[in-house]
């Protein structure tokens, strides 16, 4: 045991808000890919408002802007549930419910174990992300570091 977990925050702008019938195929998904994470191997945790979710949770002034923030064991077992279960499905419809990214949309980053980033924490990975490109600080599954130790 490293002593250390993987955070990951990914964040999109939607089409429409959450409740338009052309969200449908996203929103209808949410319960079951959820639940998916939860019972993936080396899932910690992800951060869900009392609906199970967290669509419904604003970081910032934008109601369209959504973001997904969940912690994991390892890299792996993040890039096995994003590339290797019935979420792929979802993200290959992302496109119908999403704006085009035109920054960067996802970042990594350790933390201790048994800690939980916030989503200003997220967020501020995520600038740095884009503002210095990918460092042992924040990082992208394209370009990863090891953990700390």
């Amino acid at each position: 045991m490293s002593g250390w977990h993987l955070a990951q925050l990914n964040v999109g702008r939607v089409r429409y808000p959450p409740e338009d019938p052309r969200m449908h195929g996203f929103m209808s998904r949410l319960d079951e890919i959820n639940a998916l994470a939860d019972a993936s191997p080396g899932f910690v945790w992800r951060l869900q408002s009392d609906q199970g979710n967290a669509t419904d949770i604003l970081v910032t002034d934008d109601p369209m802007f959504l973001i997904n923030l969940s912690v994991w064991e390892n890299a792996d077992a993040l890039s096995e549930f994003v590339y290797g279960t019935d979420h792929v499905t979802v993200m290959a419809g992302r496109r119908a419910w999403f704006e085009p990214h035109r920054t960067a949309y996802q970042v990594l980053w350790w933390i201790v174990q048994g800690r939980l980033p916030s989503a200003a924490q997220a967020l501020e990975r995520l600038e740095r992300v884009q503002a210095d490109g990918p460092t042992p600080y924040a990082f992208t599954f394209e370009t990863r570091f090891p953990p700390p130790d």
